[in-house]
């Protein structure tokens, strides 16, 4: 498989942002966190630039609500110093709907028109990847992002998902996940002032074995996989296209996330970063909860399957041959997606995306 930036992107134009109602739910319920973060870094209101950054931002939407908040509380705590916010994502993003977004040309309500000296820009590279000078960004923030990793290591048996891989297959992609995790966090401890403070809200595995999808019920990566493996078993894909599909995502545990924090040698340690909060956090599928109330299966079916379609298309849209014309990988894709949604109409019970984070705040010490 290429490199992750060379395919990935949140699906465009708009549509994650209305499809992952949930995502920014954990976003916006994490608001207090963040504003007490930005408190404890002890700020002096001295006129200077202070820069903030979102990692993984992809079109803006479900951070916007946080911003608003968080850019809001630094404009009256710090009434003399410009804010600068740098989104950042991959090169396949659509940075178009995030400005839109920003200067509010859609129906999400920005921050822009409310603040002032609040100036806003974008990157595309990577967060595996150094991204701003040495010591100049006070706040590293990234939701639901830092589960990708830059490469998948191999394929995947008879699944799609590094939760679902065994034996080798596992270890690799866990060897590869622990390499860029402590990459990624020696990279924004290089980044960031002293005393500035890292945000990540990250999808992972919590003390229960629970992760995105799979807290009891049916299992979502596990129907990814059937759902996919059914088109290959019909023809509509070839078994080297199954093969070739492979989420590059490593989940983690909340010990995984804290070992480089926690290891004298590591590079973010030797860096100055230090552990300063971590939990884990469980969101109900706003959609199953939703269904829950009004029972009807055919409507949960047609609002949950786009929030899944939202992240997972592009790597199902990876795993096909760049031989097929672009038109049949859509049929193809709208197929497996229909499949999945017809499934849901047909035995709505248990099937839902919980969320499942791992909340960690990290100081950079002097």
């Amino acid at each position: 498989m290429n490199e992750t930036a060379g395919f990935m992107a949140m699906k465009g134009a708009g549509y994650y942002s209305k499809a992952t109602t949930g995502a920014r739910d954990v976003i916006n319920l994490a608001v207090p966190l963040i504003i007490g973060a930005v408190d404890r870094m002890e700020l002096a209101d001295d006129g200077t630039l202070l820069r903030v950054a979102d990692m993984g931002c992809a079109d803006g939407g479900t951070s916007m609500g946080m911003w608003r908040e968080v850019l809001g509380h630094l404009r009256r705590k710090l009434p003399s110093r410009p804010v600068e916010i740098v989104y950042t994502d991959l090169p396949r993003n659509d940075f178009s709907q995030l400005f839109r977004t920003i200067h509010n040309q859609t129906d999400i309500e920005s921050y822009y028109a409310e603040l002032d000296e609040i100036y806003p820009f974008a990157s595309g590279t990577s967060f595996h990847r150094k991204i701003f000078a040495a010591g100049t960004l006070n706040l590293a923030f990234s939701a639901t992002a830092s589960h990708y990793i830059s490469k998948v290591p191999c394929n995947i048996s008879n699944h799609v998902h590094m939760v679902g891989a065994r034996g080798d297959e596992r270890r690799a992609f866990e060897a590869v996940g622990r390499d860029e995790w402590a990459n990624l966090l020696a990279l924004r401890a290089r980044e960031l002032v002293a005393g500035g403070r890292l945000v990540f809200l990250n999808f992972g595995i919590d003390e229960k074995g629970r992760y995105l999808g799979h807290t009891g019920g049916v299992s979502m990566f596990d129907e990814f996989s059937r759902h996919w493996r059914g088109l290959a078993a019909e023809g509509m894909i070839t078994e080297d296209e199954y093969a070739n599909t492979n989420f590059p995502q490593v989940y983690r545990t909340i010990e995984e996330f804290i070992a480089p924090l926690k290891d004298p040698e590591s590079a973010a340690y030797r860096a100055g970063l230090r552990l300063e909060h971590v939990e884990s956090r469980h969101l109900v599928c706003p959609y199953a909860k939703a269904f829950a109330a009004h029972k009807q299966a055919e409507k949960f079916a047609d609002d949950y399957i786009p929030t899944l379609r939202s992240w997972s298309e592009p790597t199902f849209a990876a795993g096909l041959s760049a031989a097929r014309p672009a038109q049949e990988r859509m049929r193809i894709l709208d197929s497996f997606f229909a499949r999945y949604r017809d499934a849901v109409a047909a035995a709505p019970a248990g099937h839902g995306m919980d969320y499942i984070h791992v909340h960690l705040i990290c100081r950079k010490a002097p």
